[in-house]
């Protein structure tokens, strides 16, 4: 089965791993819908509320960093040991096992704050696993200059988030309004679909993806086990360590800052070794502005749900909409234009006019601070009227995120394929996850801005809102827009060292 493009096909691996990635992603953002609002309501329901905020929103943002730190590991033992199709394969099942972990104790009234770490540590581990080592796989049945990449990879990003779109109105009705232990559940069943799905057809992926040399699956090494045996049941016990850090998150903090500034030093020193090294200094100077986008656009599973919980107008009719849905605005509009913007770049590609991938992220950026922009104005009307936000403000503010999404996220997967020497792109794709997990964690710390300035909740409506205002305002339009101003006064330069990759 191919999907077409234009004139020329797709290899059946893009369909194959729409379809597994899709699941997967319904799995992560079935529980990123509900993650937030679990933790205030209900494993931190007994202290102050404002408190619950805080220690909320640190272990989401330590949990949402760590999803995108393990692709570095994971990557490189891809790379080295595992082989794309095994890496991903033994991702799925520790993502499987974490979420029916957390389901059960959706079930108990008390939640075990250890074992809940547990369950988020399995999720953390296979994530590290799956999610790099789909996307370099895709790559592999692409040229390195393929015109067909880009538009596979917006393809591949919708797929994404039809998963993402299904499992925030299933997973987060069924969590708010029916149990939490039934949209946790339900979010497991995609991941292990997923895995179902890739399984199936690897006999499609000739010999793409298979371990780098046999003897690290059959050469024993030590006790009769094998290096990837050895790797699979160190991944096992990585676990509970990893649920440890969840607890300490000066020390997380600590720790990811240390493993940045040694991997992007290890980047550049690749740069000098490689032909066509600089592109690597592209994805590093890259690095930062792709993390300056997350840290604002993730707010989304933070503060900007607890803002649409506590002070968005949700009614549409009689009927309230649960606040973990409005996530499912992102992924409804990237399925809708995911196929405009495929269309888009290989169109202006044609006529020699597709913007450079640095300019697309510059492009990203704008747009993100104008989201930013449209909510900051809803709230001020919601100030001067003594109303809540209208529901309209929250609507546009994910439209306009979403397009920045499609000029940065999907064309970023495909720049890491691009730039990266062939057999690093693994390890290349793990430090781009990096990124992600920088940006993640910063999230956590802008959004503590807010409730930092929590002022008691018998404060009016409009003092209540103002704290949000003023941080939206300064990060998420004055921050983000002076970003772009740089961004694209280097865009000449980040042209010429990609050496006529576009």
């Amino acid at each position: 089965m191919v999907i077409k493009a234009n004139v020329k096909i797709h290899p059946r691996a893009l369909f194959v791993c729409f379809f597994a990635e899709m699941w997967e992603r319904f799995s992560y953002y079935g529980m990123r819908a509900l993650l937030t609002l679990y933790m205030v309501k209900v494993v931190f329901q007994q202290i102050a509320s404002g408190e619950a905020d805080v220690k909320s929103l640190a272990i989401y943002g330590t949990y949402t960093a760590s999803i995108y730190l393990g692709p570095i590991i994971g990557g490189m033992m891809a790379d080295k040991f595992l082989g794309f199709r095994k890496s991903i394969l033994l991702g799925g099942v520790l993502i499987s096992i974490g979420h029916i972990v957390l389901a059960a104790q959706g079930l108990v009234a008390e939640t075990n704050e250890f074992f809940f770490f547990i369950a988020l540590s399995f999720i953390v581990v296979g994530t590290g696993y799956f999610k790099p080592n789909i996307s370099s796989f895709l790559g592999k049945f692409y040229e390195q200059d393929d015109p067909r990449k880009d538009p596979a990879y917006n393809i591949f990003y919708m797929g994404i988030n039809v998963g993402a779109f299904l499992s925030a109105l299933t997973c987060g009705y069924l969590g708010e309004s029916v149990g939490w232990h039934w949209g946790f559940g339900l979010a497991g069943i995609g991941m292990f679909v997923g895995l179902i799905v890739f399984w199936k057809n690897l006999k499609h992926f000739e010999d793409k993806g298979l371990v780098p040399d046999d003897k690290f699956d059959t050469q024993s090494v030590f006790a009769g086990l094998s290096i990837n045996k050895i790797i699979v049941l160190l991944s096992f016990l990585a676990v509970p360590l990893w649920a440890i850090l969840f607890s300490y998150d000066d020390v997380f903090k600590v720790g990811l800052t240390g493993i940045t500034v040694v991997v992007l030093a290890y980047l550049i020193y690749l740069s000098t070794k490689y032909e066509n090294g600089s592109r690597l200094l592209v994805v590093l100077i890259l690095f930062v502005f792709h993390a300056m986008f997350w840290a604002l656009f993730e707010q989304a599973g933070g503060s900007l749900t607890l803002i649409t919980d506590r002070f968005v107008d949700r009614f549409i009719g009689s009927s309230e909409i649960p606040a973990s849905q409005f996530q499912a605005l992102n992924a409804l509009f990237i399925v809708i234009f995911a196929p405009v913007f495929a269309w888009l770049w290989m169109k202006l590609n044609k006529l020699k006019l597709e913007p450079s991938t640095p300019l697309k992220f510059v492009y990203s950026l704008v747009l993100l601070a104008l989201g930013f922009l449209i909510i900051v104005l809803g709230a001020k009307s919601a100030m001067a009227s003594g109303d809540k936000i209208v529901i309209w403000a929250i609507i546009f503010m994910y439209l306009f995120h979403t397009l920045g999404e499609l000029c940065l996220s999907p064309v970023g997967l495909s720049m890491i394929t691009k730039l990266s020497p062939s057999h690093i792109v693994g390890f290349t794709m793990g430090v781009w996850f990096l990124s992600y997990s920088v940006g993640n964690k910063v999230a956590t710390e802008i959004g503590k801005l807010i409730t930092v300035g929590e002022i008691g909740e018998n404060a009016s409506m409009s003092e209540q809102i103002n704290p949000y205002v003023d941080v939206y305002l300064q990060w998420g339009v004055y921050v983000v827009l002076g970003c772009a101003a740089v961004l694209l006064l280097l865009v000449p330069l980040l042209k010429k060292l990609m050496k006529g990759i576009h």
